[in-house]
């Protein structure tokens, strides 16, 4: 990832939030690597004999994509780990909401040997998903790991061969589609926003989160759920998704 791609990454993620034919975002590499990470050359180097406020300039964009953009998207996002996923590439893998990893995708904080602390928010990245002595460990250490060992830190949801890995995600992506986006868009914000928060706050934003989202629902999901729990009998919550009724 370097200056370039990122200014394009601010500009695709802009157009696919308003593209109505998007339903959800699938973050992946080309080849065979997810990202390795910054490119130390281009954007640190580089950038070393600019002014300070031309250098933030420039890597602004990195931190809007990687984790401001992603994290607060409008539209449910996966990260779908393809295969070699170090550094800075660990921040936009956390921002996304859910992640599936190959098994053998190798996934390393290599800073350490670079002399570099990891930035960019990846270290709150790490933090924020793996267990305490994990991210001690992998940090410190700067040695890889691969996919199924990132499952069982909790860094993605699960690890699949890679030779299934597109159709794992594919079809968790059609089970995002299919749930009612007002609603989704809400739930995905609540998990992001309460986890800073007092009991007693969480439950004031979570009541006032549920209005907005019902105001802001044009399929009526709340109405056309309890209809068909209650009333018609037809939908059985936990074991099967609601029929949405969509023009």
């Amino acid at each position: 990832m370097n200056p370039d791609l990122n200014d394009e990454m601010v500009r695709i993620l802009d157009t696919l939030e308003i593209d109505h034919r998007v339903k959800v975002l699938v973050l992946t590499g080309a080849g065979d690597s997810f990202s390795a990470g910054m490119d130390l050359r281009e954007y640190f180097r580089a950038l070393d004999h600019l002014p300070y406020d031309e250098q933030m300039q420039r890597r602004r964009s990195a931190w809007n994509w990687q984790w401001r953009m992603l994290m607060n998207y409008s539209k449910p996002t996966i990260a779908m780990v393809n295969g070699w996923c170090f550094g800075g590439a660990l921040t936009p893998l956390v921002a996304c909401d859910l992640a599936i990893a190959a098994d053998d995708a190798q996934f390393g904080l290599s800073e350490i040997n670079w002399g570099i602390v990891p930035g960019g928010n990846v270290t709150r990245a790490v933090v924020q998903t793996m267990r305490h002595r994990d991210a001690m460990y992998y940090i410190m250490t700067g040695n890889p790991f691969d996919g199924k060992k990132a499952a069982e830190m909790g860094l993605v949801n699960e690890s699949v061969p890679k030779s299934k890995l597109r159709e794992r995600t594919r079809a968790l992506a059609v089970d995002l589609k299919g749930k009612n986006p007002a609603t989704l868009r809400a739930c995905k914000q609540a998990v992001r926003f309460v986890q800073g928060m007092s009991w007693e706050q969480s439950d004031e934003y979570l009541l006032t989160k549920n209005q907005a989202a019902r105001f802001l629902d044009t399929e009526s999901g709340r109405q056309q759920g309890l209809k068909q729990f209650l009333d018609d009998k037809s939908f059985k919550p936990g074991l099967q998704t609601m029929k949405r009724d969509v023009e």
